[in-house]
């Protein structure tokens, strides 16, 4: 539901009954306007295949145009613009349909099967700001997925394989398995890795016996293998910390590391070099691919075993697609990666395709995610150059949300400020995070963030908080106010045309992967009732059917805020 999908056959009716059967799915080509509810600019690119001037075919639309009471206004303007404003009787049957549907008109799209990569820290090591935005969208557009009917497979490729686990190992040993150094792994992963990178750098006999771990891990050694089991149990105890703080909805279920496709990498190499897509170039097996080429003109190689026989992530990338495709059998297939990894993703999907493993029907799609910024516009980091520690930066937001909402509402009690400065705090990062597109850097300033006005996640969360007072003083529950709407004020007006968008605004990400443009929508939604709240008295509104119509419109306004805030992954505090 949505004024674009119900008011375009209507125009595309009127537009095939005045021109004829050729014009038959004529593109009405609906869009917004400042002069009514919407515009259609159809016209102006028919004249040339017509043959008549805009204005005159214009005309001839509006001649047509069905009048069952839709519109209240029809005008022509300009070159042959057509001005359309909606009849108050039909918003009022949209947003009244609209409350009535559990699903707030978000439509079920045909289920596809849709595995997902995102997150993917490294075992033994801190989560940094870098981790943030892969989680965050990756989880956002998991859950709008699922919302639409698709079904999705989490896929959280962390790095849990490779040579610097000989060094991790053999420093777990050393350190005993039940140690206060080995809880590091759940606490403060980098300051394990660092000293077991320490050892391997000044310790010859350490370096050496590292070296060997490797390949008894490599090899399988059962003993070995405990060993790094125990590794990665602890590691996941930290990464479900920073999962449980940011509340997204990956778990040790959707755990699917570089150590999953180990059995597979030499059949992936045997297999591409056996179809004559992979040859030996300086002791390296590599794919050299048409189109990719350096600065120099020379091609750029595409290594899949390296010359010391070791993989690298090409291999197990292309074994990730092949599993994705041929076991989880994908309809599409999405990739929430930092940007600079797209000449890399582009090789590896050309080369599956080469293979075979990867058919033209499954689409494969690089959701590109760009830079966290500190406000100097460089990336953020600590003041020592390292990159930022994602649970200090998540513990600096929870404390700047108490301090706001101390200070906003000193009159709550202590327990209740307590629980929600978490759900502020969090939802504030997340949502500066959504809001701005995936691909788009973005600066991190705590202050904007947890600011209750502009476009933030608590201004919407304050917007639902809101919403839920008035029906504390009217005393009853948002669902017991399920009556018919009947706009008639302009910011009911406004407030109800915001709302009916918000099924093709969810339709919409999830099909263009854009989670910013719901954070729009819902901001959009949230200062329409903000003016509605000002102009338009609920509890004393002249008059009960008045009262049922303006809290049937708060209901609604709620169910479309909480339900919006969690695709987005944002809790809903009951107060702010």
């Amino acid at each position: 539901m949505s004024l674009q999908s119900e008011l375009a056959p209507l125009v595309s009716a009127a537009i095939e009954a005045a021109l004829g059967a050729e014009f038959t799915g004529a593109d009405p080509v609906l869009r917004p306007s400042q002069f009514s509810d919407i515009q259609v600019n159809a016209a102006l690119g028919l004249a040339k295949r017509v043959g008549r001037a805009p204005r005159d075919i214009a005309a001839d639309i509006v001649g047509h145009l069905a009048t069952d009471g839709t519109f209240a206004q029809v005008e022509i303007s300009g070159p042959g613009f057509i001005n359309l404003t909606l009849a108050g009787d039909w918003i009022s049957n949209q947003v009244s349909a609209m409350a009535a549907d559990d699903r707030l008109g978000v439509p079920r799209q045909d289920t596809q099967q849709v595995p997902i990569d995102y997150s993917a820290p490294n075992v033994a090591k801190e989560m940094h700001v870098g981790h943030l935005r892969t989680t965050v969208v990756g989880d956002a557009l998991a859950r709008t997925l699922e919302h639409l009917g698709h079904h999705v497979i989490r896929q959280n490729h962390i790095g849990d394989w490779g040579t610097p686990f000989g060094m991790l190992l053999e420093r777990l040993l050393e350190v005993g398995e039940a140690s206060e150094e080995a809880r590091l792994l759940e606490s403060d992963p980098n300051a394990f890795y660092q000293a077991a990178r320490a050892r391997f750098e000044s310790d010859d006999d350490f370096a050496t016996r590292s070296r060997a771990r490797v390949v008894s891990l490599q090899a399988g050694d059962p003993e070995t293998l405990r060993l790094w089991g125990g590794l990665v149990e602890l590691s996941k105890h930290y990464f479900n910390r920073i999962y449980g703080a940011l509340r997204v909805t990956l778990t040790d279920a959707d755990l699917a590391g570089e150590s999953t496709y180990n059995d597979d990498l030499a059949a992936i190499c045997a297999e591409l070099e056996a179809a004559g897509i992979a040859t030996v170039s300086d002791g390296a097996l590599c794919v050299f691919l048409e189109g990719y080429s350096g600065r120099d003109g020379k091609p750029v190689p595409l290594i899949i075993r390296k010359s010391d026989g070791g993989y690298g992530y090409a291999t197990t990338d292309l074994a990730t697609v092949r599993h994705r495709v041929r076991d989880l059998a994908a309809d599409r297939i999405l990739y929430v990666i930092g940007a600079p990894q797209a000449l890399h993703l582009n090789m590896v999907w050309d080369t599956a395709r080469l293979a075979g493993w990867l058919p033209q029907s499954v689409e494969v799609v690089h959701v590109q995610i760009g830079n966290v910024l500190g406000k100097d516009r460089k990336i953020l980091r600590t003041r020592s150059g390292a990159p930022l520690r994602l649970m200090a930066l998540l513990e600096e937001a929870v404390g700047a949300a108490r301090a706001v909402i101390d200070e906003a509402r000193p009159d709550l009690p202590e327990e209740t400020r307590a629980a929600i400065a978490p759900q502020i705090g969090i939802g504030a990062v997340k949502y500066a995070d959504l809001s701005v597109a995936h691909d788009s850097e973005y600066v991190f300033d705590l202050d904007r963030m947890t600011a209750l006005t502009g476009n933030t996640g608590p201004y919407l969360q304050y917007a639902a908080a809101r919403v839920r007072s008035i029906f504390r003083a009217a005393g009853m529950g948002p669902e017991q106010a399920r009556g018919r709407i009947v706009v008639s004020e302009p910011a009911e007006r406004e407030l109800a045309l915001e709302l009916i968008e918000f099924g093709e605004v969810v339709a919409h990400v999830g099909t263009a992967l854009e989670p910013h443009r719901l954070c729009s929508h819902l901001f959009q939604v949230a200062q329409a009732f903000s003016a509605f709240y000002e102009n338009c008295p609920v509890l004393k509104a002249a008059g009960p059917q008045v009262q049922g119509s303006r809290l049937a419109l708060c209901a609604v306004t709620l169910d479309v805020l909480v339900t919006g805030l969690g695709l987005l992954g944002i809790d809903s505090p009951e107060v702010m």
